[in-house]
């Protein structure tokens, strides 16, 4: 039965000795049988999943038969759940992907953005690059619905779009791994151009549950592409590659925009969903952290090595430092996840 937690799990920013800023998290931690583990705030909470529903976007590539007819291996379908920081590696691999299926990269419906990697952006000004399509977090998505679309015959031209049976079979797939009825969901336009679904965080958190511990061949071979190529999944220091990395093969994670994350831990059949009420984004890799954190002391002791949480110390308590480097403050989870 759901009730409210007494101290609800909150990120804090310090300056000094005093807390500069507070930023809400809502947390849904649920099984695959849907029942609702842990929470913290309103896990009904009803709002977009932005990238973090990449891998339900990219199971259609493989159960259709895309993946086989175009050679798709691994790294490929790793950069179709991917919000890559556009490093020459996540380049390479979209180009590669695009050759594969034949289609060039101005059909790519995304637009280029400032990388997600800092260290990748300073270089692209100092460089004067011309960024194209290719260089958005998205393109080997848009790369992976290329794909769909072209082995299903269906148009390449507006497959971004909502009403496009491209999309039409992604938002069933959604549906089903979710559980919810068709036409609950909340349908917008995403960042990249192609559609975004708005939905329950405890709808989302039983996705990934699902997902963990699905055992069909695609779910599968997604769950291993992500595992084993994490750095194609986001890139460089970010904490999707450095979670999965620290556990492998245990935990599959993946980021949202606007304060979303999306996780699943199979061995614990367990799948989370994180919202920062205000959107922040610098908060949410620390309420991650320590949502996983509560759950393992809580539930997993000895399943999963919870020393592994010590190499993500950059991620658990994010410094705030001066212009010239001096660390003034800190970020850092505060409050309790309930536990049913």
């Amino acid at each position: 039965m759901f009730r409210p937690a007494m101290t609800p799990l909150s990120i804090e920013v310090t300056r000094g000795s005093l807390v500069e800023s507070v930023h809400r998290a809502a947390v849904a931690v649920v099984d695959a049988d849907d029942r609702l583990i842990a929470w913290s705030g309103d896990p009904a909470l009803v709002t977009f999943w932005r990238s973090a529903a990449k891998p339900f976007q990219a199971l259609p590539l493989i159960q259709d038969g895309a993946a086989e007819r175009f050679g798709l291996g691994d790294e490929d379908l790793a950069l179709a759940c991917a919000s890559h920081s556009s490093e020459a590696g996540h380049l390479d691999g979209v180009d590669r992907f695009l050759a594969k299926i034949g289609v060039g990269e101005a059909a790519l419906a995304c637009g280029p953005h400032v990388p997600l990697s800092a260290e990748v952006a300073r270089e692209v000004v100092a460089r004067g690059v011309a960024m194209t399509a290719r260089w958005s977090n998205c393109s080997g998505k848009h790369a992976g619905m290329l794909a769909q679309a072209k082995h299903q015959g269906w148009p390449l031209e507006g497959y971004q779009n909502a009403g496009h049976p491209l999309q039409d079979r992604i938002q069933a797939e959604v549906e089903r791994w979710t559980g919810l009825n068709p036409g609950k969901l909340i349908l917008a336009v995403d960042g990249c151009t192609t559609v975004c679904f708005g939905l329950p965080l405890r709808a989302m958190a039983r996705g990934y549950a699902r997902f963990g511990v699905a055992d069909t061949a695609a779910a599968r071979r997604l769950r291993r592409a992500m595992m084993a190529h994490p750095h194609l999944v986001a890139g460089s220091g970010r904490l999707c590659t450095e979670l999965m990395r620290a556990w492998p093969g245990e935990i599959v994670a993946k980021i949202g925009a606007e304060g979303v994350y999306s996780a699943a831990i199979p061995s614990l059949g367990l799948g989370l969903a994180i919202k920062i009420e205000d959107g922040e984004t610098r908060s949410v890799g620390v309420a991650l952290i320590e949502v996983v954190r509560q759950v393992l002391d809580r539930l997993g002791p000895g399943v999963l090595p919870v020393g592994a949480l010590a190499s993500l110390g950059p991620h658990a308590a994010p410094a705030i430092a001066t212009t010239r480097g001096e660390v003034v403050g800190r970020i850092r989870p505060t409050g309790l996840l309930a536990f049913s």
